[in-house]
């Protein structure tokens, strides 16, 4: 029977101590040889495993040696208890029923995506594989915990048939953000065709916004520039290469840019068939440039579906930033590869940055099969020919290839992008790959002005258009501005 405390002082005595590992003060966890233990030293005692420097055998560590602090496993250790899991016999944390986190992690999932006969919905059984394969499974069970997260209903959904097991069913599922790593997961373990991550965003966003508007003619006409034009134009380019938010954001942009340009008219009585040159110049001596730039794509598709006249558009310009002088670049490099406080992540990103003046939204689409060792040579394959690696470079970006992040959890623990992310399937997101790199004092974008500039310096243009990934016509402008000697180089095509 436990014991009544009457103050907060009482409770604290019994349940209440110093970690040994840690010397933080809080409830604890256990009572091993070494002292009391929080909940965060256990858990990552637990997680340890190896051969022990003691007797040999290979089991978890948790126990710490006397003499030298190194990990033993708990019998070396002195350990009363057992964390022998009662169903399988493998070692590790135990939760109820004194059941390993992957035995645990596997009734959850047999609870949530039960078929009504007390099995998993046979169809769903590759799901759960995939999910009890992850190299943590305790976050697994962590993302299902009751009463903590969506997941668990939207997974008892699936078994019970409730959700169809369709990409139109998640399109209108709440909380967006859970369905979409969900639908993710189902892509990722083939229950799923797979689409383009940002389409399926920008779909989910597109029905909202539509079902948002008062004017269903408003509507309609967005819903066929959608269709007709921003779709397929981003359906291609998926079919080239992997989406990025920046480009989902664009065409959400050239959206809500019709959008405001169709209530414009409306304020002045007038409707999109009604549209004169005169109206065209008018929104855009109101508006900014980047709401001009966006808005042109749509009144180039009314014109041509004979929705208005043709209308005179002004160009677009893109300012573009003063480059980083180049012995301030030179100096972030060296102390990319140098500085070893900063994180791995972080160094292996600036690095590819400031010397193959790769952007950011490009640096996350590259996978560990972009790295090829050819000989004695290392190569990173960027555009063709493949560019040569020098060695501080390869040093580093090889130790990073041993230590990639987010690889222990079902999203993508067989993932071969360089950068993984957070979501299955997918790389990390630029914005937050930028954000890193800007930590370790690297202005992404000035930055890359000059590594880029100071390559048409030393090389001709063509070439370093085809060694990079860049557009020839982008680096022969960049070749001009600078002044370069290679002017007049021919390409040998």
């Amino acid at each position: 029977m436990s014991p009544a405390y009457t103050t907060r002082e009482q409770y604290e005595r019994w349940h209440k101590r110093d970690c040994a590992r840690c010397g933080r003060h809080g409830s604890f966890a256990a009572r091993w040889p070494d002292g009391h233990v929080c909940r965060t030293c256990h858990d990552r005692a637990l997680q340890q495993r190896g051969r022990c420097p003691n007797c040999s055998t290979d089991r978890i560590l948790p126990g710490l040696r006397t003499d030298d602090g190194a990990a033993i496993c708990p019998d070396c250790a002195g350990f009363t208890m057992s964390y022998a899991c009662s169903r399988c016999g493998r070692e590790a944390k135990l939760h109820g029923g004194r059941r390993c986190t992957r035995c645990t992690l596997a009734d959850r999932l047999g609870e949530l995506l039960d078929d009504g006969t007390g099995r998993v919905q046979p169809r769903l059984a590759p799901l759960a594989e995939h999910l009890l394969g992850m190299d943590n499974p305790l976050s697994g069970l962590a993302w299902l915990s009751y009463g903590r997260h969506p997941a668990a209903d939207l997974l008892r959904g699936l078994g019970s048939g409730e959700i169809p097991l369709t990409h139109d069913a998640f399109r209108t599922l709440q909380p967006w953000r859970a369905a979409a790593h969900l639908r993710e997961l189902l892509m990722a373990c083939g229950l799923l065709p797979v689409v383009d991550k940002q389409i399926l965003l920008f779909e989910r966003w597109l029905h909202e916004h539509l079902a948002g508007l008062a004017d269903p003619e408003h509507a309609q006409i967005l819903r066929r520039f959608a269709t007709w034009n921003v779709l397929p134009r981003l359906r291609a380019r998926a079919d080239a290469r992997p989406l990025t938010p920046a480009g989902r954001g664009y065409a959400g942009e050239q959206i809500i840019q019709a959008t405001a340009l169709l209530r414009w008219l409306a304020e002045r009585g007038r409707t999109l068939a009604d549209c004169t040159q005169a109206d065209v110049e008018l929104w855009h001596v109101e508006h900014a440039t980047s709401a001009n730039a966006n808005l042109r794509q749509f009144l180039l598709w009314a014109a041509k579906t004979r929705l208005t006249r043709r209308f005179d558009l002004p160009p677009t310009a893109s300012p573009c930033g003063k480059p980083l002088p180049e012995h301030d670049r030179t100096a972030l490099l060296g102390q990319v590869l140098t500085d070893r406080t900063g994180p791995l992540r972080s160094r292996a990103a600036a690095a590819i940055l400031l010397l193959y003046a790769q952007p950011v939204s490009r640096i996350t689409r590259l996978t560990i099969d972009d790295i090829i060792r050819d000989g004695g040579q290392v190569l990173l394959r960027l555009g063709d020919p493949p560019s040569p690696m020098p060695e501080p470079v390869a040093d580093l970006l090889f130790e990073y290839l041993g230590q990639r992040t987010n690889m222990r959890t079902a999203t993508n623990r067989d993932s071969r992008w360089l950068f993984p992310g957070r979501r299955a399937g997918e790389p990390l997101q630029p914005s937050t790959l930028s954000t890193l790199v800007q930590t370790l004092g690297v202005p992404s974008i000035t930055a890359r002005a000059a590594a880029i500039r100071q390559h048409v310096l030393d090389l001709p243009a063509p070439i370093v258009a085809s060694a990079l990934g860049y557009h020839q016509v982008t680096t022969a402008r960049l070749a001009a501005e600078a002044g370069t000697t290679w002017a007049n180089y021919a390409t040998g095509e």
